[in-house]
């Protein structure tokens, strides 16, 4: 019992997996995620289509369409990276996937080459929320930063 009374919560670092231009979560527009109906986050406006893998955990959905990633960390903290806004409709079309669900990844793996030119001219946006869809277990902290490096700018921190 005294064990789980000194046990230290431990901090998840989610780091970029786009290079681009950070923004709040209520900038995104569409109510999904400004208004955290799937859960606290921050979005990126990214300036290349490389998706890397902002953490080391197992990838646990990915629908048909391609346009979203479902991931979790070791500790169990869910992360989903939903690209663009509307890109549901584009049925896969500029997402060719480096991974498959059930997949082990590493932080920096890379998980998707996007088509940012066919997704700017084919859905509402290109800015990409990272959601963490447990949060309301969670405590998050968010980056101050306004430039993200894929890989390597801590774009919040979860601890569960």
């Amino acid at each position: 019992m005294l064990k789980n009374l000194f046990k230290k919560s431990k901090e998840q670092a989610i780091y970029a997996p786009l290079n681009g231009e950070i923004v709040p979560l209520e900038e995104v527009p569409d109510p999904v995620f400004n208004q955290k109906m799937m859960g606290e986050g921050i979005a990126i406006i990214p300036s290349e289509g490389k998706l890397l893998s902002p953490i080391d955990g197992k990838v646990v959905q990915i629908p048909e369409t391609k346009h979203a990633i479902g991931l979790t960390t070791n500790d169990g903290t869910e992360v989903l990276i939903h690209v663009g806004l509307e890109t549901v409709s584009l049925k896969g079309e500029g997402f060719e996937l480096k991974v498959a669900a059930g997949d082990t990844v590493t932080k920096g793996q890379p998980l998707m080459e996007i088509d940012l030119d066919y997704i700017k001219q084919h859905a509402s946006s290109i800015i990409t929320p990272i959601i963490i869809t447990n949060s309301n277990e969670r405590k998050l902290t968010f980056t101050e930063e306004k430039l993200s490096v894929a890989s390597e700018t801590v774009i919040m921190n979860v601890t569960a």
